[in-house]
């Protein structure tokens, strides 16, 4: 197993296969214990399970504004970069082509993830199916196209151009569904970007337009210009930012909401221990994430219980009940969870299976009201490139948010 991926080995799965089944099954064969029988039975298992996950995908469909996705996604940063090394190319693409077997057609990457890699990827994986998918990309940060050197945001209108033809020839398409500002560029009015990306969807070159860490003021800046279609902020049980101005300016605006890290960067899955080995690549670790020390590791341990308890109940996983409380929170929620195991994912997919009630949602939020969240969710030199208004402590009203003024002229 990768470092960069969480141990779910002795979690059980409503769907009835897990990786623990397939590494017994796989020890079994080894020992000329079983028949060939018996593999099939478990093959057929495998497939009778990726069957009715498909089924569910293609019963839970959501609208993100206007355009309609899968009720969950697949986010493809893992693929690339973050927790470790980037995949393998084959198995970067077979776990993309596992997920859109699997129903999924939302899929979401970035220039940035890589940088390039996982816009490659993307783009070769989904090729042959490229007019069932929606596909989002989103720009805003300067990357040299050789030399792969980062240099900071930028969401000048020219630059914006010359990444979306890029981005479409890495993605293998004529067209990016949904293309996100990455981050606020506190140089840029964010009229100008949505004036931009407006006109690249005129020229049929982009189909929607979204922001991704944007606060309230900046979303009614930029949705006044052109309509956002979709925030794609991070938000999770154990990361409430969003709800207290972001989720409340898209209700109202009719804007869909996707929230990355939805599994609190693997800790919600409840196999992240003290003792959890990181990969040296490992962002959490590398770029010290307040909640990954050792000490908050132990302290936040409370919040996976009450995940476990409510997983008990409804038999299914603390992955999967994370991903069902988004999913129950709101109906233009979209999660994408990301993995680079198609055990996890298959098991991240069956969510959409796991039903919260009104009672189970007031439970959790009961039990979830008697905790501290212990560190920020991000270190104060990422945060520091969040507009105002996404993190909880931090206001947009009264402001126009961290993108410049238009000039009046």
């Amino acid at each position: 197993m990768n470092n960069n991926e969480i141990d779910r080995e002795k979690i059980p799965s409503p769907n009835g296969f897990s990786r623990r089944d397939f590494l017994t099954n796989t020890a079994y064969l080894a020992g000329g214990l079983v028949l060939g029988s018996s593999l099939l039975s478990s093959c057929n298992t495998n497939n009778q399970s990726q069957n009715k996950t498909s089924k569910s995908m293609q019963n839970n469909k959501r609208k993100l504004g206007k355009l309609e996705v899968t009720a969950l996604g697949f986010g493809c940063m893992n693929i690339a970069w973050a927790y470790g090394p980037p995949s393998d190319k084959s198995k970067a693409i077979e776990v993309i082509r596992k997920a859109y077997e699997s129903g999924i057609t939302f899929f979401d990457t970035a220039e940035v993830y890589g940088p390039f890699y996982s816009e490659e990827i993307v783009g070769e994986a989904l090729s042959p199916f490229r007019k069932d998918v929606v596909i989002a990309s989103k720009f805003g940060f300067e990357v040299d196209p050789v030399t792969q050197e980062r240099r900071g945001l930028n969401s000048r209108p020219e630059y914006i151009r010359q990444n979306v033809e890029r981005m479409l020839k890495r993605l293998k398409t004529d067209h990016i569904d949904l293309l996100y500002q990455h981050r606020v560029d506190p140089k840029v009015p964010i009229e100008d970007v949505a004036g931009t990306v407006a006109d690249l969807i005129k020229e049929g070159k982009v189909k929607h337009f979204g922001l991704s860490e944007a606060g309230a003021a900046t979303i009614r800046r930029a949705h006044k210009e052109y309509p956002v279609t979709a925030v794609q902020n991070e938000y999770s049980f154990w990361t409430r930012d969003p709800e207290h101005e972001v989720l409340p300016v898209c209700e109202e605006l009719g804007i869909g909401f996707v929230p990355w890290s939805p599994l609190g960067m693997g800790y919600l899955t409840g196999k992240i221990k003290p003792d959890h080995q990181f990969h040296k690549d490992d962002l959490r670790v590398s770029a010290t994430f307040p909640r990954f020390t050792k000490e908050a590791i132990i302290a936040n341990q409370p919040i996976v219980d009450m995940l476990q308890t409510m997983a008990t109940k409804k038999e299914a996983t603390p992955a999967q009940v994370s991903l069902a409380w988004l999913l129950a929170r709101k109906p233009f929620i979209v999660p994408i969870p990301g993995t680079t195991n198609i055990n996890h994912q298959q098991e991240n997919f069956g969510a959409v299976d796991v039903k919260l009630t009104t009672e189970d949602m007031q439970e959790l939020e009961t039990a979830f009201a008697k905790v501290k969240v212990v560190g920020n969710r991000a270190p104060e030199a990422i945060a520091g490139a969040h507009d105002i208004g996404v993190s909880i402590g931090t206001s947009s009203a009264g402001t126009h948010g961290k993108s410049p003024l238009p000039d009046k002229k």
